[in-house]
Parts: structure tokens; C-alpha cells; sequence
């Protein structure tokens, strides 16, 4: 595979660093079986970061030996995946042996300490990192070394070495990165250093100045689950993990509130049907509320931001990166709109369109499912009316769009049938005032009563 530096015996390939500093993958599916001989970059196995689906190559033509790991089982970055052996040869007896459950301490490792026990050279040092798009075949940059970490905190002078994928992780872990031992190339702290951190005793302190709080695991045994009756055991895997994981950590951070109101689009939907016949496309309501959230956004930009915990700090942006959440039937996934405020109703259409089908193909880059400032979840293409949405943290602010509904309306006395739009706000009340998440619901509201102003 082009541009890495390989094992000297090629026997063993241990699951790279995936590009964004993240610390395990699941195992969702194999590409191979043992015994097989595979070419040089053909897929091992897809594997499941985030909310993208990766497909791990083979960073050399052989024959694969042994598989690591079953489907559902999270694998550490570093454990080995694959061994390989001699062309003919008999796979290892038994059924490949399985990855640690996922837990936070020792997925993948009894694959790699039976190499490690067995004296098999560079089982510990030879790792490579995926680079590319997660919806492609991904190629294997140089590898690196990887030493024991230690687990006592260290002091630094200087600023501690780390990709900002890795300062990230740090950020969300609530880990102050400078007091954490790397073990990567010329003391670099990798994911894997703040995961085995976090989990020590020493990572107990909060990271300086920062003000979010972190939860503790909830052992087993401490809260009584009542197993009779149960039809199915659903594992939380893949998207639906992540999802719980996102949610987990937007609820555990910040201070959510909910403002709710109707708009009278009647007069839009109006508009929408012309809308609908200059241009040959039919456009839903959606395009329109998200032109209405971008508008407002100026009007009102400390809605329109992320928050740096770490650092306690709040991060008021520019442009308005537009997230739309998506119901797959891998789960909830959320592709961000770039530069939303620049954008037509017809392009806003379009680029859903595009957006909600990679999510549902699982061809979604995730680049596009990064960096967003405001989310919008049309909970309304559902039959549903008023919601109380979860914030997608970093962010503060997530607009929920009901179903617009016939209604009896008065207007100056006058009684007339209208279409009225439910439409529910969650604000971080650490950073949004109540007014303020009201009078910006008030904006939107008044935008798609005057469609002259909106289109």
C-alpha cells in the first residue's frame, strides 16, 4: 500500500488510527475469512467511527491466518485485526478468538497479548493510520511507534504535541491535554493516551477552567433491571452507540430550555406552490424554515455557536453550517449544510436531498457530518407537533419543525381557515437567555408570516 513503511515479517496488521484521532472502531462486518489470500488494498473488514463507515484495506497481498474479532465487538486502535501466514496454510484452530467486549479498558486484547506472550516481533510497535474519505477504500499512511503509557500525570513547559483531532477528544473528555503522558512519535499524545488518562485516577480534576461536567459509569448490579418478559436485546452498536453517546454528552453539558410557538404559513405555502412551479422542483416546507433560521441567525448571532468547554469558552461564528437531522434506518445521523446562509430554498432542497441520501447509503463523508453551528429536525415529516429537541453539542441551539396543520384562524376579527407550523426551540441556557431564544423564535416566526421577506 502506497506511502507505508512495513513489518519486516508482515505476519500481523494491527487496526490503524482511522484519521481523526479516535481511539477504537466496531467491528461491523467481515470482508475476508481465515484462509483466504487477499491482494494488496483489498478490504479487510468495515469498520464503524462516528457516524461513518470505514473499510480497512490490507496493507500487503497474503494469506490471512487468523481474523480478530466478530461483528459487535469493539477493537481497540493498535489491537490486531489480521494475522497473516504462509500461502496453504491451515487457519488457527478454534473460532477466531473475539475482541473485548465494549468496554473502556482492553478491547482486542486477547488477540494482542497472545502475540505479545508469543514473542512475535513488532506486536506492539507497528501501526499504521487511515487516511481518506470514510466512504471509499482507505489507504495506510507511515506507521509509528507506540510505547507502554505511563499512567502518572506529567507537568510541560511547552505546549503539549497533539493532532486538533486529538485536542478534541481531550475537549470532550474534559482532559486538560498538558498533563497527559504521550506515547506517540517524539512524546505526541494520541487518543489512546487520553482515553487510558481519562480512566486513571489522575484524571479525576476537571481540565483547567473548564465547566463541564463529566458523568460516572454506571456499574453493573447498581440499578435493578428487571430481565423477565424481555422479547430482545438490543446492544447499542454502530449509529445507534454514537447516538447515545452524543445525546448522553448534550444532556450531561448543557442546560437545556424549550421555547415553543406557531407560525401562520399560509401565505408560504402559497408562495412555496409558486415557488414549486417556476423553478419544476417540488420543494417541501423544509427549505423555507431553514432560510428563515439562517436570516435570524444574523439578526441574532450568539445562537449561532459553539461552545469550547475546555477552555470556557463561547465561539460566536460567521457563516451558518446548517445541520439537518436525517432518520436513517441505521439511526439519527446529522450532515451539516455549509455556508446555509448563502444558499436558495431550492439549493437548501437540493443539498438535503443529496445529504439525506449518502446518510441513508452510508456513503456520507464525515466531513460533512462535522462543524455545524445550528440543527434543525423536521419532526413534522413524522405526524409529530411540538418536540422538546436535544441540543447537537457543541452547538446551543436546535430548532424542531412540527407538522403544519389546518387551523381555524382569527385575524382582525375575522375568522378564516390557515396553516399553522408548530415550531419548538432548545437553548444551552448557559449561553442563550431565555429572552433571547424567545425573541429569536419571534424573528422566524415573523419571516415565514412575510414570505416577501424571506424569498
Amino acid at each position: 500500500m502506497a506511502g507505508i513503511k512495513q513489518p519486516s515479517d508482515k505476519s500481523h496488521f494491527l487496526l490503524p488510527d482511522l484519521g481523526e484521532g479516535l481511539a477504537e472502531a466496531e467491528l461491523i462486518s467481515w470482508k475476508v475469512k481465515a484462509g483466504e489470500t487477499v491482494k494488496e488494498s483489498q478490504t479487510l473488514a468495515e469498520m464503524q467511527t462516528d457516524k461513518a463507515l470505514v473499510e480497512v484495506p490490507s496493507p500487503w497481498a497474503g494469506t490471512v491466518s487468523e481474523i480478530c474479532g466478530k461483528p459487535g465487538d469493539i477493537i481497540k486502535v493498535g489491537a490486531v485485526l489480521v494475522r497473516y501466514g504462509a500461502a496453504g496454510a491451515k487457519p488457527a484452530g478454534g473460532a477466531a478468538p473475539a475482541a473485548a467486549p465494549a468496554t473502556s479498558n482492553g478491547s482486542g486484547a486477547a488477540c494482542l497479548s497472545s502475540q505479545v506472550a508469543a514473542g512475535a516481533p513488532g506486536a506492539a510497535e507497528d501501526q499504521g493510520t487511515v487516511v481518506g474519505t470514510m466512504s471509499g477504500t482507505l489507504t495506510v499512511s507511515d506507521r509509528f511507534a507506540r510505547r507502554a503509557p505511563e499512567q502518572a500525570a506529567v507537568a510541560r513547559d511547552g505546549k503539549a504535541l497533539a493532532t486538533p483531532a486529538v485536542r478534541r477528544i481531550a475537549r470532550e473528555l474534559g482532559v486538560d491535554i498538558q498533563r497527559v503522558p504521550g506515547t506517540g512519535r517524539n512524546g505526541r499524545v494520541t487518543a489512546t493516551d487520553l482515553e487510558q488518562f481519562a480512566g486513571s485516577a489522575t484524571a479525576a480534576a476537571p481540565a483547567a477552567g473548564g465547566f463541564a461536567p463529566r458523568s460516572a459509569a454506571i456499574a453493573p448490579g447498581s440499578v435493578y433491571i428487571d430481565g423477565s418478559g424481555v422479547v430482545q436485546r438490543v446492544p447499542f452498536r454502530g449509529v445507534r452507540r454514537k447516538i447515545a453517546e452524543s445525546l448522553d454528552r448534550s444532556v450531561r453539558t448543557t442546560v437545556h430550555f424549550t421555547v415553543v410557538d406557531e407560525a401562520d404559513v399560509t401565505a408560504l405555502d402559497q408562495k412555496r406552490k409558486e415557488y414549486s412551479r417556476v423553478t419544476g422542483q417540488k420543494l417541501s416546507m423544509l427549505p423555507f424554515i431553514m432560510a428563515a433560521i439562517c436570516k435570524a441567525l444574523r439578526k441574532h448571532p450568539t445562537l449561532n455557536a459553539i461552545t469550547d468547554d475546555a477552555n470556557s469558552e463561547i465561539l460566536v461564528k460567521g457563516p451558518v453550517n446548517l445541520g439537518c437531522a436525517v432518520d436513517t434506518d441505521n439511526g439519527l445521523m446529522v450532515p451539516v449544510i455549509r455556508d446555509a446562509q448563502a444558499r436558495s430554498p431550492l439549493e437548501l432542497s437540493n443539498e438535503v436531498k443529496r445529504l439525506a441520501a449518502a446518510c441513508k447509503d452510508r456513503s456520507i463523508k464525515r466531513e460533512e457530518s462535522l462543524g455545524g453551528t445550528f440543527t434543525i429536525s423536521n419532526v413534522g415529516s413524522y405526524g409529530g407537533m411540538f418536540a422538546t429537541p436535544i441540543i447537537n453539542y457543541p452547538e446551543v441551539a436546535i430548532l424542531a419543525a412540527g407538522r403544519a396543520k389546518e387551523r381555524v384562524m382569527v385575524e382582525g376579527g375575522r375568522f378564516y381557515a390557515g396553516l399553522s407550523l408548530p415550531l419548538s426551540l432548545s437553548c444551552d441556557h448557559r449561553v442563550v437567555d431565555g429572552a433571547e431564544g424567545a425573541r429569536f423564535l419571534n424573528t422566524v416566526v415573523g419571516l415565514l408570516e412575510s414570505p416577501e421577506n424571506l424569498v
